[in-house]
């Protein structure tokens, strides 16, 4: 079925969407941003913080697989979300500075796929939020209406995202299943200073 270019976002640098379908509604981007709070960003920041990398190869979760269709985009490809969102908006201004043009960011909530299909998860709306804002925080900020509205709700509710990560329906299963710990990790904003960036299919330190 045909893409409708209204559903684009091509009018603007910072645009936002969510899983695969997401990828493929949205105009190419130079930066891909790959936002799963408790999956793939968690996990790929955690290998990274233990100086070791997070391959993809074997990955079958639908977050590694939207990471890789990025990648084939020709992207720049990194996992960002609550906890290292200051350095995913830092690393991509120096993108662009290398670039020495503007620069286009796509910014892609997972979500998580199950029985019943994609699940719209707010921890992962969080997370695209604070990175839209970071990149607002450093004057990268023609934003469009679906990145604006994720950014701005993110300042509104930053105060409260410890607790809307642990009460969020992905929280609490976590935690149900032994994650507290985790979830916790995960809602501690600006607490990594490290960003992952997609290497010949491996999370690495950027």
């Amino acid at each position: 079925m045909p893409i409708d270019p209204a559903l684009s976002q091509s009018d603007y640098q910072v645009r936002l969407e969510w899983g695969a379908g997401g990828l493929r509604r949205l105009a190419p981007a130079h930066v891909v941003v790959i936002v799963q709070t408790l999956g793939l960003t968690a996990h790929a920041l955690s290998a990274i913080e233990n100086a070791a990398g997070l391959d993809l190869a074997e990955d079958d979760d639908a977050a590694a697989a939207l990471a890789r269709a990025a990648a084939e985009t020709g992207a720049h490809v990194v996992a960002g979300g609550l906890r290292n969102a200051a350095a995913v908006a830092a690393h991509v201004l120096e993108v662009q500075r290398s670039r020495a043009e503007r620069t286009s960011i796509s910014v892609l909530a997972a979500g998580e796929i199950d029985d019943a299909g994609t699940r719209f998860a707010v921890e992962d709306l969080l997370g695209a939020g604070a990175v839209v804002a970071a990149l607002g925080d450093l004057g990268i900020d023609h934003a469009s209406p679906d990145a604006a509205v994720a950014g701005e709700g993110f300042r509104a509710l930053g105060g409260a995202v410890r607790h809307l990560l642990t009460a969020s329906g992905g929280g609490r299963a976590l935690a149900a299943d032994g994650g507290r710990e985790a979830v916790l990790a995960a809602a501690a904003r600006d607490a990594a200073s490290v960003v992952p960036v997609l290497r010949d299919g491996v999370f690495v330190s950027a």
